[in-house]
């Protein structure tokens, strides 16, 4: 099954080579514990189980502070480089709460703080250098940051991986616990691992020559119990090329990713997309808490498992591409043709069945400012809903063909 990304740019939720790399996690497994505001009809999150958390924290469900979090979280592109003031601000709202709240004290002492860590969201300083934005604000590079503070030589590593078939760029520290919360660290290595390479290649910043330049400090200001979210605060986690720069920055990080994320994350990258859609689809099925819902708002599509065929007309006409939006009982499809002008077709929706609708669209327009020109066209098919909550929603469509939109009009 073809795969396509549409439109969508993917951040991951926007930072610097200090923190992420690629999706190194376990098959998830359903928890019923989780809690997770969600459309009537869908089960909790589905969490993966992270190599270092023990058996017993396997079925440990994010607390619902840190599940608004990642609700927030949800949909943000470029790890938070092209995130709205609204997404921003209902982050940092979140971040708020949980640093205001108990979770794992001194941090710095606890096992939960070791192992890889998934860099979902960081701000972006407003002089953000091209290496950071070129590396950390594009989706398809996953960036972590590892930690291990139990060794004979106790390091922090800031990882990019470009992916599989290419390989990794590996910034290390050694590092030391100043208390409870603060780790201490001076950049001294750093290297691209190459695939095709039998060597590394070194990363061309001098760090012996920088001094007090290439220390810096990592405050750990809410680690969770079940050590799956960290939020970080730093003082220097960002590298120049031949010059490590001193910005205080916040990182939310993650060493398990749910369902909705991996997805997002799999569009990004054009890989595992099926199994990810099988993964959520299955889990809401196996819920069996009622009937899904056509959400009311303005939905993006991201993906769909049919490359367009037709011509573009056709293809906005059976939403295939573009914007769906979905209010009172109507549904519109929107694609923007040229700046100014746009392809624009109206339509209803009747529920027939479990889950299902029958979707005629049968008013169509070229518009451009005041100005329409109608298209004689009309398009019927069943959609129907294989999962859906305020922020993502999976469906069988025109031709059978598998869609996920994304919701653009903010959240709930």
């Amino acid at each position: 099954m073809a795969s396509r990304v549409h439109g969508l740019q993917f951040n991951t939720v926007t930072p610097s080579p200090a923190l992420l790399a690629p999706q190194s996690l376990g098959r998830c497994s359903p928890t019923k514990s989780v809690k997770c505001r969600r459309s009537r009809g869908r089960g909790g999150l589905v969490p993966c189980r992270s190599s270092l958390v023990g058996e017993q924290q396997e079925a440990s469900p994010f607390t619902d502070p840190e599940a608004q979090l990642i609700e927030a979280l949800i949909g943000i592109q470029g790890r938070g480089r092209s995130a709205t003031p609204q997404q921003v601000q209902d982050v940092e709202r979140a971040v708020a709460v949980l640093e205001t709240l108990t979770g794992v004290s001194d941090p710095t002492s606890s096992d939960l703080i070791e192992g890889r860590w998934q860099l979902m969201f960081t701000t972006r300083p407003g002089t953000a250098s091209p290496i950071q934005r070129t590396f950390v604000g594009v989706d398809v590079f996953s960036v972590f940051q590892e930690i291990y503070l139990r060794s004979n030589d106790p390091r922090v590593s800031n990882i990019v991986v470009f992916s599989e078939a290419i390989g990794e760029l590996k910034v290390e520290a050694a590092a030391s616990i100043s208390d409870g919360k603060r780790i201490l660290f001076r950049f001294d290595r750093a290297a691209f691992s190459i695939k095709f390479l039998p060597f590394k290649v070194p990363y061309p910043v001098p760090f012996r020559l920088l001094g007090d330049e290439a220390k810096g400090w990592l405050d750990t200001t809410y680690l969770s119990e079940s050590g799956n979210l960290r939020i970080s605060r730093g003082n220097k986690l960002r590298v120049r090329l031949y010059r490590v720069v001193v910005q205080g920055t916040t990182f939310v990080l993650q060493k398990l990713t749910e369902p909705r994320q991996l997805l997002l994350s799999a569009i990004s990258t054009g890989k595992g997309i099926e199994k990810a859609i099988d993964e959520i689809t299955s889990s809401s099925k196996n819920k069996g808490d009622g009937e899904l819902e056509l959400v009311e708002g303005e939905w993006n599509m991201i993906w769909s498992s049919q490359m367009e065929t037709d011509s573009w007309i056709e293809n906005a006409a059976n939403g295939l591409m573009g914007r769906q939006i979905v209010k009172s009982g109507q549904l519109k499809f929107v694609v923007n043709i040229l700046p100014g002008l746009r392809f624009s077709m109206n339509g209803s929706f009747v529920k027939s069945g479990t889950n299902a609708y029958d979707v005629t669209m049968d008013d169509a327009a070229i518009i451009g400012g005041p100005f329409g020109y109608p298209v004689e066209m009309e398009t019927k098919f069943k959609l129907e809903l294989l999962y859906t909550d305020d922020k993502i929603r999976i469906s069988r469509g025109y031709n059978n063909i598998v869609f996920v939109h994304l919701r653009v009009d903010g959240t709930k």
